[in-house]
């Protein structure tokens, strides 16, 4: 197994964690709610807009790798 074949499967074990904010945000039930609320915004929305940029970090590490 040569150093190329052993870092593509690793990034693609490592794209797996692109998932993680489709489990995130389509689990509705885990953040339809006020509580506990962050500058005035409820946690529905404030949780949505969180992942926005877990979301862009993700992508970069998932790239940075796969590169």
């Amino acid at each position: 197994m040569t150093t190329s074949d052993a870092s593509s499967g690793r990034a693609s074990w490592l794209k797996l964690i692109l998932l993680l904010p489709y489990i995130g945000l389509l689990w509705v039930p885990f953040y339809n709610g006020r509580e506990p609320d962050f500058l005035g915004f409820p946690f529905f929305y404030w949780y949505q807009f969180l992942w926005v940029p877990l979301t862009s970090l993700l992508i970069y590490i998932v790239y940075r790798v796969a590169r």
